[in-house]
């Protein structure tokens, strides 16, 4: 398809989505800061129409998982240790493994995983991102194996009664990154350092289109100013080639901050029938270079951080959570107020 048409249909499909687009909850952003000296840092934002209940787990090597479909769940055992977040206590939704890996899976309405025809073991959507930071330690890895299509997702019905649809976004110390999407059945992936910035709807390749064509317009007076999930990808593009280019983490990690609530929704943000406007609920901030996890809640006045180093990934060790739930909020290095908990179970596929 050439870019004039991809373009035309990108607009279209975005002009006709308050039409056409199934009614959902969840809008989210995802991107990659690439500085001087291996510095790599990646940020989404949780936008949700309600508070998804998460809370940050710590789970070691040697795990064994079950993809939680039944009969035909692909099963393995953790090669890799992790940080990660929870989605209503059913799925893990953000995470970096021990090795430096990230996983961030975003919501998009369009995703279609093809049907299960029993030649191949099935995998709950719940557990893809935790799959990927259990499995593989480089997004090299990740893109390598997940080519072949080892499993088939099933997407279950969420907690609050949604469709769990999504798309999934990796990165690495190298600055490596790539992006999955299920697209009319089938697995679309783009890999390479360029691909920093991923929202919701439409699929990724009309996104990009979309953007190409606001850096032909240009200008920081011409950036599109609303919620939804094209302008927000336009933006966190330009802003990304805006913010400092530095060295020093502290810094690079305070103008990722900026940028990620910069493209935030703010709470009370909640449009009905319009999957890609929802209110941030949280934020975080991982710094691949020295394995730290930054935690921003949206909904409390707090910002504290996990340096992957001082957790326990070792085999055997205890399973960790840090409680979010309760309303009790932390503040700095909260590495050591995680507490014994039992690991959550899959969304399991009925």
């Amino acid at each position: 398809m050439d870019l004039k048409r991809l373009v035309f249909t990108a607009i279209s499909t975005i002009g006709l989505a308050v039409f056409v687009v199934p009614a959902c909850v969840e809008a989210c952003t995802r991107c990659v800061y690439l500085g001087p000296d291996n510095t790599v840092i990646v940020a989404r934002s949780m936008d949700w129409a309600e508070d998804p209940g998460t809370n940050l787990y710590v789970f070691p090597r040697g795990m064994k998982r079950d993809g939680a479909t039944g009969a035909n769940a692909i099963k393995w055992t953790s090669k890799f240790g992790s940080l990660i977040c929870s989605f209503y206590e059913v799925g893990t939704v953000d995470g970096m493994n021990e090795k430096g890996l990230a996983a961030n899976a975003l919501y998009l309405v369009e995703s279609d995983y093809g049907k299960p025809d029993g030649s191949k073991p099935t995998l709950t959507i719940a557990a893809w991102a935790q799959y990927v930071l259990d499995n593989y330690a480089t997004v090299d890895e990740v893109v390598k194996e997940l080519r072949k299509e080892p499993f088939v997702i099933v997407a279950p019905v969420l907690p609050n009664n949604r469709p769990a649809h999504g798309h999934l976004a990796v990165s690495d110390p190298t600055g490596d990154s790539a992006i999955f999407e299920y697209v009319k059945g089938k697995l679309v992936i783009h890999h390479g350092r360029e691909f920093q910035v991923m929202t919701n709807s439409p699929p990724f390749d009309q996104q990009l289109a979309l953007n190409t064509y606001w850096e032909t317009v240009g200008g920081q007076a011409m950036l599109p100013g609303t919620s939804r999930a094209a302008d927000r990808f336009v933006r966190a593009s330009f802003y990304l080639k805006a913010i400092p280019q530095t060295d020093d983490s502290k810094r690079a990690v305070a103008s990722v901050f900026s940028l990620i609530r910069g493209v935030s929704v703010p709470l009370g943000v909640n449009t009905p029938g319009q999957p890609n406007i929802a209110s941030t609920i949280w934020r975080t901030v991982y710094d691949h270079k020295s394995k730290i996890c930054y935690f921003d809640s949206a909904t409390q006045p707090t910002v504290f951080w996990v340096p992957l180093g001082e957790l326990d990934f070792s085999e055997g060790a205890a399973v960790k959570k840090l409680d979010l739930v309760s309303g009790k909020t932390y503040g700095g290095n909260a590495s050591k107020d995680f507490k014994d908990a039992k690991p959550f179970e899959f969304l399991r596929a009925r």
